[in-house]
């Protein structure tokens, strides 16, 4: 049992990724949550909002992972007052890795920081306890590992929203996205897929129910 006593979607538990595209971000992930070998929540969403136009994306232990994302979406409304307009995306997240590294041996979580703000525009980053790095695209959890290839080869700077969308997850009948691939290997990744987008004019949420996503064999 994790330290913060709740169910685990740790690196052994899920999938999460965050990508970059031309104006903004979109951010993905399935709804599975473990607690050992038992599945006890099917639909968790671990897709976090920090402020308008700032989401986390979740794994770890699931009280963990929330209690960070409610601490620093706190802070964050603190601070954009303080300064009299919204946060900037780097902002939130070295709140999260500052968080993390201070309570590295307390906390197990690991967040993907993504979301656009007036200065850096669409904008990912990978904490990770003392970690803070800006990359074009994050992927986290188990089921990382069957995509890694994939993103590597297919990913490309540039990708407009729509793009960006389907690569992330997108409803079949369809070529491979990142998620579908995800679920369908990986026994710990399933339940539905979540996504949000995040550009200069909002944020955009959405569900994908699991029978709407492609599989292997529908190819």
């Amino acid at each position: 049992v994790p330290p913060g006593g709740g169910p685990v979607v740790d690196p052994g538990h899920t999938t999460i990724i965050a990508i970059e595209f031309n104006g903004g971000v979109v951010l993905g992930s399935d709804s599975r949550v473990s607690a050992g070998a038992s599945v006890v929540n099917r639909v968790m969403n671990k897709l976090s909002p920090l402020h308008d136009k700032i989401y986390c994306a979740l794994s770890g232990s699931a009280a963990d992972a929330q209690t960070i994302a409610e601490i620093v979406n706190y802070q964050l409304d603190v601070h954009s007052t303080e300064i009299g307009e919204d946060p900037q995306v780097r902002s939130a997240a070295t709140l999260v890795r500052n968080i993390s590294y201070k309570y590295k041996e307390e906390l197990s979580a690991h967040l993907i920081v993504a979301g656009w703000d007036r200065r850096g525009g669409g904008q990912v980053f990978a904490t990770l306890n003392g970690l803070l790095t800006r990359q074009p695209f994050a992927v986290g959890g188990s089921g990382s590992l069957y995509v890694y290839g994939f993103v590597d080869a297919e990913y490309h700077r540039g990708m407009s929203r729509k793009e960006s969308q389907q690569f992330v997850v997108n409803r079949k009948p369809a070529a491979y996205n990142t998620l579908s691939l995800a679920m369908n290997r990986d026994g710990s990744s399933g339940g539905v897929a979540y996504i949000v987008t995040i550009d200069e004019h909002g944020t955009e949420e959405k569900v994908i129910l699991g029978n709407q996503l492609p599989t292997f064999f529908d190819q």
